[in-house]
């Protein structure tokens, strides 16, 4: 039989340690809180779908909620634009819009993709489809970070992954009010994947920063990242243009052990002279190609390229852009022509902007924190939350 004493014992400990343990949704789940719905394209130009509900639904209409058929579930219909509408297995909704919300959180599926949150449907003007899933940020998260940073990268990592990519989120929320998206499912914009991307770690790292942002002067602003920055990250106004003091550039001796620091690529002298034509210039057969002029941060502003057709003049970034963004990785490059081949060489992958991710890695496995982090690479910006005091009791 226990004794008392071991019994009181038991129970002090027990308390003591509930004490030290973070909040709940720390660890797995979300506090209450007023959601802040952003919108995601996750499919565009579809000639048709596969749609499934595994919980009840409702089928509405687009902005004024409008109910036009409601059900238990929905197995795998097929969903395509007619001349008159939108057709659900063999129900043609006259209307160009739906709205489709289930009672059960996560129990839609687009294609057997899973997704949170509620979807619209839209058919094109070119009678194609518009997949848009309206859901509350913090959820969203959950479908991107694992997408964007290897779900087994040290937390402060992760923590600061989500930061920016909420931030991110929320700036182009605001942006794109009159659009019918703010964000798209890609390296475009954010990679998202929608339940079926979750992991438990990434989804603790969205957790533990819920509701912060990074704010400059007291605005979100577009916290753009990249992989790897080769050294320097990139001033913005050399990319997008505008200035932007967190977006200004700083030195970064932290990436310097990633595996895409330094990289070479080979291409045919042939296909870029095609990629080019088909991008709309006059060029005929390339005699040389070369770099002109490199900005605070090393990478090249313009390239030039002589032909039998004259000499034509590229900015560098739209240069990467139309021989191919993961053959010529960052704008951080030599070229050199050998015979009929083309081989570039060059310094970290991604558009250099903000964030270098293996950076992040880096530092977080030196011991710093996912704040100092933050800090490092958006200097002058400030973290708020966008949940009051009281919703993230």
């Amino acid at each position: 039989m226990i004794k008392r004493s071991a019994i009181l014992a038991l129970l002090i400990y027990g308390l003591s340690t509930m004490a030290c343990r973070p909040p709940v949704y720390a660890m797995g789940s979300l506090p209450p809180h007023q959601p802040r719905y952003i919108r995601v394209a996750v499919i565009r130009d579809a000639p048709s779908l596969v749609l499934s509900l595994r919980s009840p639904f409702q089928v509405k209409t687009m902005h004024t909620d409008e109910l036009l058929l409601e059900g238990k579930r929905l197995k795998k219909a097929r969903v395509s634009p007619v001349t008159n509408g939108i057709k659900i297995d063999k129900t043609v909704f006259k209307i160009y819009g739906l709205k489709i919300e289930t009672k059960k959180e996560g129990k839609i599926y687009l294609n057997n993709r899973r997704f949170r949150g509620n979807i619209e449907i839209i058919k094109s003007p070119d009678q194609n489809l518009l997949v848009v899933n309206e859901i509350d940020v913090e959820d969203y998260l959950y479908g991107v970070l694992r997408t964007e940073m290897p779900y087994y990268w040290p937390l402060e990592a992760l923590k600061t992954q989500a930061v920016c990519a909420r931030t991110f989120a929320l700036y182009q929320n605001s942006i794109n009010s009159k659009k019918d998206y703010d964000l798209t499912n890609d390296v475009y914009s954010q990679v998202y994947g929608g339940r079926s991307s979750e992991k438990y770690w990434t989804n603790r790292a969205v957790n533990k920063t819920f509701g912060e942002v990074l704010t400059y002067q007291g605005k979100i602003f577009p916290t753009y990242f990249h992989s790897t920055c080769g050294g320097h990250t990139e001033n913005v106004t050399q990319v997008w243009g505008g200035k932007l003091v967190p977006l200004g550039g700083v030195k970064d001796p932290f990436c310097k052990r990633s595996s895409h620091y330094r990289w070479k690529n080979t291409i045919e002298l042939s296909e870029i002279q095609h990629r080019l034509s088909a991008a709309g210039y006059k060029i005929g057969k390339i005699s040389a190609i070369t770099t002109d002029q490199r900005n605070d941060s090393g990478r090249v502003q313009e390239v030039t390229i002589k032909s039998t057709k004259g000499t034509i003049k590229i900015p560098a970034n739209k240069f990467r852009h139309l021989v191919g963004i993961n053959l010529v990785k960052s704008t951080n490059f030599t070229v050199e022509i050998i015979r009929s081949k083309v081989r570039f060489s060059g310094l970290g992958w991604g558009h250099g902007v903000g964030l270098c991710q293996w950076g992040a890695y880096f530092m977080a496995r030196k011991g710093y924190n996912y704040k100092q982090i933050l800090e490092y690479y958006y200097p002058a910006s400030k973290i708020e939350n966008i949940y009051s005091d009281k919703d993230a009791d």
